[in-house]
Formats: C-alpha cells, structure tokens, sequence
C-alpha cells in the first residue's frame, strides 16, 4: 500500500511575473507585527522571483500609551494614525510607495482589485462585515488570510474566498467556513481598549502578537516565494511552547 502523498496547495500561475496587492485590515497587535513583516517579505521576492509586494494598511485608531511596548510604536507616535505611522515609516526605510487609509474597513476601502487581503481585527463582528463585504463584491481577492489571538495563544488561516464558477474542491476555506461560531452574533466580544501598558500585558503577553505574525508570515513566504504550502495555518500556543498546523482540505 502506497503512503498517502503530502498535501499541497499551489501558487496559482496568475501570480507570476507581477506585483501583489495585499489588502492589510488593522495595524494593531498582530497587523503593526505583519506589516512590518511584509516590508521584509517584500525585499526577499524581489530578490528571489519576479514578484513584489503592494500593500495598503487601513486601521482607524490611533496610537495610545497602552499600545507602547507590545506594538512597535514609540512614545513619539502617541496621538497619530497607526495605518499612517507605520507605512510611512516603511516607505522612508525601504523606498516603497505602499498606502494607508485611516478609517474602518469594509466602508473606507475597496476590496476589489486586491490579490490577498489580511485581516488582522479583534471581533468576530469585524470578520463578518469583510465577509459580506467579499461575497457582495464581483472580484474577489484569490485569498484571505487571518489573525487572531487571546493572552498567549492564537491562530492564523488562509483561505479562498467564494468566486463565482470558481473550483470549489481546490479551495481553502476562509476564516468564517473554518470557525463558523464566528457566525453567532449573540456571542459577546471583548474588544474593550486598555488604559495603560501594564494594563496591556494582562490581558496579552507581550511577544504573541510578534510569535503568531512570525508564523503567518512564513506560510505567506512559502507560498509566495518557494509556490506553495503544505498546511493552511496553525494554533499557536505560548504557554505550552504548542504550534498545530491546520491540515489542508482533502482533494486539494
């Protein structure tokens, strides 16, 4: 009896040979972490394929003293667009012309024309407005990929989103096919914002957000630059050094 053949799922050939607009939604914990990363990520496919990265970051908060320390911002940013702050300090340190908008998605931007969107937000509630946002829209981005964390452990996927006519057995499931408790609207959501940075790391440690970018970062890496993935995400726990990927679909 043959072994059964590792799982992967493969860069579509659309990819190749051109830029990739990525839609980043929040710029906080694990989204300021993944758009640091993705400068990185940026400089590395251009030096090893003829890819590149577009990103544009939207979030609509701004910089408090609670998010020193846990998030890379410095005393000097307090009082300033996170979206903003940080792409521009990207841009300037890397020569990039990458976009921020300071507003909430889905109503401050466009997910048309975006390749990968991102989603790196603290409710549930968030999650379904960008999931009515996609499934209203006529072009969809090939994928989602999203964040999520609690104290000292969390999670990222990446998924298909829906496209009309599309193949259905070769697609990913998104965020909310795979939690589909995320669906519950009577489920109460703790986004309450904290006050100081002591305040802050009790309700999170202070690397989770850095651990679980790091990961998500490296699956987008594998998928970008080496052309594909053997596993679609994973649970990441801090407190028990546990990292369980998230298995792809049969038949992919």
């Amino acid at each position: 009896m043959q072994p059964d053949k590792p799982q992967r799922h493969f860069l579509p050939a659309a990819f190749d040979n051109r830029g990739i607009r990525i839609l980043l939604v929040g710029c906080g914990g694990n989204g300021a972490q993944m758009l640091m990363g993705l400068a990185s990520l940026d400089t590395a496919l251009r030096a090893i394929s003829s890819r590149s990265l577009t990103v544009t970051a939207v979030d609509d908060d701004i910089v408090t003293e609670a998010n020193l320390g846990r998030q890379p911002f410095y005393r000097c940013d307090l009082g300033n667009s996170k979206a903003r702050t940080l792409t521009e300090r990207i841009n300037l340190a890397h020569g990039l012309g990458w976009k921020a908008v300071h507003g909430r998605a889905p109503d401050a931007v466009d997910t048309e024309g975006t390749d990968i969107l991102i989603t790196c937000v603290d409710t549930a509630s968030a999650r379904r407005a960008l999931g009515a946002a996609l499934s209203d829209g006529r072009v969809v981005p090939t994928y989602w990929m999203d964040l999520g964390n609690r104290a000292s452990d969390g999670q990222y996927l990446i998924g298909c989103p829906c496209r009309p006519k599309g193949n259905v057995k070769a697609r990913l499931p998104t965020v909310l096919e795979a939690f589909p408790e995320l669906a519950d609207e009577t489920l109460a959501e703790d986004d309450a914002p904290s006050c100081s940075v002591a305040e802050a790391l009790e309700r999170q440690s202070l690397f989770v957000n850095r651990v679980l970018a790091s990961h998500a970062l490296a699956l987008l890496f594998d998928l970008l630059g080496r052309g594909s993935i053997g596993h679609a995400g994973a649970f990441i726990n801090l407190a028990s050094g546990q990292a369980v990927p998230i298995p792809l679909p049969r038949g992919d």
